[in-house]
């Protein structure tokens, strides 16, 4: 049984850990060895901390011996994305000349991750600068897809989604600004959850500047698992609170109940160019959700499309300040590429255009939130086509690149209106993987979760899955 614990859910390693009829040691020499098998195809996992874990999970198998206090994920292993600081261990961000950037201290998240007793297995791989939906860079390679190395594993949290998927690690760290979480979780087939902005605690030490704007206020931390109930469990760990971040907000992870039965607006093709695929899986999780009392209704949100120009503008507006610099002095050739791609499609703005922009979201957000009280949960798609082929962006027809980046505004919609959202699997169409995006009110993750649950209850169960 012991050989096969990779296999098991976060949810199921913990309550085994606690009641002593596994230990941690056995749980991550399991994951290990899993690594050990799958790993070098997949090249998910960048960093393996095979002895720094051992290590720990006999700490934490003495700790519950002795009748100490443990965490909810005590015991349990998980991944750490290289984007963020974890003592002793270099915070590359996928970048060659970060590679000697050993962080002093750990970032809120591994502080939260290690409180809640998870033992760290390893460090997952992202594209340079973390600013693709592809993951691959000069200095750690290319991470595979686990379902087909002819698809992206997404980005930039590709090797958090491809680690989970593939069994290395029962949940995995990864951050979202513009679908870095949503979208490996869709395109790997496992689940991935976007908290409210403020809902973890975010900060590297290691950074010589503070976050831009845009960063503050759309950037965040979550978890990506196997299962709902697992990510469930990585939200109750990452969002402790931690005083290095003066935004995260001290709000309940469960919120009043909605009045019933829950309405639900359902999106199955929100501007005409969604996959018959993608709009069939949206179909089938308003069927499931209407099986379970839900009233779902198919119906527009609002704004869905400016609220994703305006990702476009202002983000992309302020990486030509910030980010562009840096990735044309120190970013990989591929970085470089997929750079020029996002600057040709986002239109330059004055500083009067910005600032208007920033009283755009304002208004797009109430109008949401006006929408939301009306109907508390809306699905629609994580992209509109199925996941792209590898190395997508790097191509030069200027349509294909209008394409892909159109195909992602249900994605890019909802950093700038500041939701939760997370992204869980409806089935496969052959050999790829396809999804759903649900979406609630701020600090409403709970909601996402249980209607995500719900449709999870009605999927063929994908993963884990070997290398394809």
């Amino acid at each position: 049984m012991t050989n096969e614990l990779w296999r098991w859910s976060a949810v199921d390693l913990a309550r085994g850990i606690r009641s002593g009829a596994i230990s941690s040691e056995e749980a991550t020499r399991s994951t290990l060895d899993r690594i050990a098998a799958v790993n070098p195809t997949l090249n998910a996992i960048v960093e393996v901390l095979a002895d720094e874990s051992l290590t720990a999970a006999r700490t934490a198998d003495a700790q519950r011996r002795s009748g100490q206090p443990l965490g909810p994920l005590h015991g349990v292993p998980v991944t750490v994305k290289v984007n963020i600081d974890q003592k002793g261990h270099a915070t590359t961000n996928g970048v060659e000349a970060f590679r000697d950037v050993i962080a002093t201290e750990d970032s809120p998240p591994v502080a939260n991750l290690r409180r809640a007793g998870a033992i760290i297995v390893g460090r997952t791989n992202t594209p340079a600068f973390s600013h693709r939906w592809f993951t691959d860079n000069a200095l750690h390679g290319a991470t595979r897809n686990p379902w087909s190395a002819a698809l992206t594993p997404g980005g930039s949290s590709g090797g958090a989604a491809a680690a989970v998927a593939a069994g290395m690690g029962a949940i995995g760290h990864g951050n979202d600004f513009g679908g870095s979480i949503r979208y490996p979780a869709y395109a790997c087939g496992v689940a991935g959850l976007r908290p409210t902005p403020g809902r973890v605690p975010a900060y590297n030490p290691s950074g010589k500047t503070e976050r831009p704007i845009t960063a503050q206020m759309m950037s965040v931390q979550g978890p990506l698992a196997r299962t709902v109930a697992d990510v469930r469990l990585g939200l109750l760990a990452m969002a402790a609170p931690d005083p290095r971040d003066p935004n995260w907000v001290p709000v309940p992870l469960q919120g009043p109940a909605p009045p019933r039965p829950i309405q639900v607006a359902l999106v199955p093709d929100p501007f005409g160019d969604t996959a018959p695929e993608v709009s069939d899986g949206i179909r089938a999780a308003g069927r499931a959700l209407a099986d379970a009392g839900y009233t779902v209704v198919e119906t527009p949100p609002p704004r869905l499309g400016e609220a994703a120009d305006l990702w476009h503008r202002l983000v992309v507006g302020e990486e030509r300040r910030g980010l562009a610099p840096l990735i044309r002095q120190f970013g990989d050739k591929t970085s470089q590429i997929n750079l020029d791609g996002h600057l040709r499609y986002a239109p330059e703005m004055d500083s009067d255009a910005i600032l208007d922009g920033f009283g755009t979201r304002l208004a797009m957000m109430r109008e949401w939130s006006l929408f939301l009280d009306r109907f508390p949960i809306v699905v629609l798609p994580v992209s509109h086509v199925l996941p792209f082929r590898n190395g997508l962006d790097q191509e030069e027809d200027e349509a294909t690149i209008t394409a892909m980046m159109d195909a992602q505004r249900s994605l890019l919609a909802m950093p700038v209106l500041g939701l939760p959202c997370v992204s869980v699997p409806t089935g496969a169409v052959g050999n790829v993987p396809v999804g759903v995006q649900i979406v609630a009110g701020r600090f409403r993750e709970d909601l996402c979760l249980g209607a995500a649950e719900i449709i999870e209850a009605h999927t063929p169960k994908l993963t884990p899955i070997d290398p394809r």
